[in-house]
């Protein structure tokens, strides 16, 4: 289960995509997630996807 705390979240994500994923679609599809939600939910706090670096920043 992710965190619903924003700057938790931010934290699971990037050490997920990381450490077991090659792009969001890939940790989205295999956590049931909404990438758009997920990305509304980070820009909240200003962070957005780098999809070169695969990682908010």
């Amino acid at each position: 289960m992710m965190p619903n705390d924003p700057v938790m979240l931010l934290s699971y994500v990037n050490t997920q995509l990381r450490d077991h994923y090659e792009s969001l679609q890939d940790f989205c599809s295999a956590n049931n997630a909404d990438p758009e939600a997920l990305k509304g939910k980070l820009a909240a706090i200003d962070y957005e996807y780098d999809a070169e670096t695969n990682q908010f920043v």
